[in-house]
């Protein structure tokens, strides 16, 4: 039997995309994605408050480009991808770092500042079909 890995989360962009560009030209974009939730007052009156899970979001080629453009802080989108955590060491010590690597998003919302700015006639991106590999070993970190 095969195994899956997806993950489909629905949130708020946390910064802006920081895309970088790797040295044959493939573009790479990370960002932080935020997913709520709220709270809510148990029987016996005890209040539980909302709770925040920080994702981090990684792009790859066309997606990356259509994010640095696109999407801003603030905008609620959906994102569908698959789980990836990269380990590697750096000044002798082990770092490891969880990402979805998106493969669909769409644009949700825009805030009332991003509506006026330019936005694609299609609010839905697919990434390409072809992975990047990148090596986990080296200091570029996304």
């Amino acid at each position: 039997m095969s195994s899956v890995n997806k993950v489909i989360l629905i949130g708020n962009v946390g910064n802006d995309p920081e895309v970088r560009y790797l040295d044959r030209g493939v573009a790479i974009a990370n960002f932080n994605l935020a997913t709520t939730e709220r709270g809510y007052i148990m029987q016996n009156g005890t209040q539980v408050p909302d709770r925040t899970e920080w994702h981090n979001i990684v792009l790859f080629r066309n997606l990356a480009e259509w994010s640095e453009r696109y999407l801003r802080k603030g905008m609620k989108i959906y994102v569908e991808g698959k789980l990836q955590t990269r380990r590697w060491e750096k000044d002798g010590q082990q770092k490891q770092r969880t990402e979805i690597v998106a493969e669909n998003i769409q644009v949700l919302y825009r805030p009332q500042q991003t509506q006026q700015q330019q936005h694609p006639q299609q609010d839905e991106v697919r990434a390409a079909e072809e992975p990047v590999q990148t090596n986990p070993d080296s200091d570029f970190i996304f």
